[in-house]
C-alpha cells in the first residue's frame, strides 16, 4: 500500500491490470489541491483528459470550475478532482465491471489517502459506484449521504448540463450550494438533515 499519494500516482501511472492500459495514453489520476477538503468524483477520462493526463479539463472540467467559484468561492487549485477508473475507455463508453473491479484499488487507496470531509459525485455513474445503488441521479441528487466519514452530494456531471440546459443547471448550482453548507459548517451531513 503506498504511503503518499504522489507514491500512489507513480505505482498507477504503470499499471496493466485490465485492456485499458493498451488504448490509453496515459493513466489520469488527479488535478487540484490533495489537502482540500472538497473532492469532486467523476466517471473516467475522456479524451481531453487522456491527452493531458487530468481529469476534468474540457468543456465539462470549465463549467465546473466556473460553477465552483461562483457557488462555493473556490479556485480550481483549491478542490481535488479524479474519476472512479484512471484510464479513458475507447469511445468514451461506460466503464466495464471488470475494469472498475481492476482500477477499485487504485480509487479506494485515493480516497483513503485523501480523507476528505465532502465528496462531490458528478453523474449517474459515481454516483451508483459510490453509493451502491441502482438509483439514479435524478432520484439521488438534492440529499446528502454519510460515506466513509466524509459527506457525500450527488450532482449531474456537467456534461449533462452542458447538453440539458437551465434546470439541470440550476439543479446542480443548488448541489453546489449544499456542499458548500457542509463544508463550511462543524457538523458534516447532520447539518443538512
Amino acid at each position: 500500500m503506498a504511503e503518499t499519494l504522489q507514491e500512489l500516482a507513480r505505482l498507477a501511472s504503470g499499471c496493466t491490470r485490465c485492456p485499458l492500459a493498451q488504448t490509453r495514453t496515459q493513466v489520469v489520476f488527479s488535478r487540484g489541491n490533495a489537502d482540500a477538503d472538497l473532492v469532486f468524483i467523476g466517471e473516467a477520462p475522456g479524451a481531453d483528459e487522456d491527452a493531458q493526463g487530468q481529469p476534468f479539463v474540457g468543456r465539462s472540467g470549465q463549467l465546473l470550475d466556473k460553477l465552483v467559484a461562483e457557488e462555493i468561492g473556490l479556485d480550481r487549485d483549491a478542490f481535488y478532482v479524479m474519476n472512479t477508473i484512471k484510464c479513458r475507455p475507447p469511445g468514451n463508453r461506460d466503464p466495464k465491471p471488470e475494469e472498475l473491479t481492476a482500477c477499485s484499488p487504485w480509487f479506494d487507496q485515493q480516497l483513503e489517502l485523501l480523507r476528505p470531509k465532502v465528496i462531490v459525485t458528478l453523474g449517474n455513474f459515481a454516483t451508483k459506484r459510490l453509493l451502491a445503488t441502482t438509483d439514479g441521479i435524478t432520484k439521488l441528487r438534492g440529499r446528502a449521504y454519510p460515506f466513509r466519514g466524509a459527506t457525500l452530494i450527488p450532482t449531474f456531471h456537467p456534461a449533462a448540463v452542458l447538453r440539458g440546459g437551465g434546470v439541470p443547471m440550476a439543479q446542480m448550482r443548488a448541489d453546489l450550494v449544499r456542499a458548500k453548507e457542509v463544508l463550511f459548517s462543524s457538523e458534516g451531513v447532520e447539518a443538512l438533515v
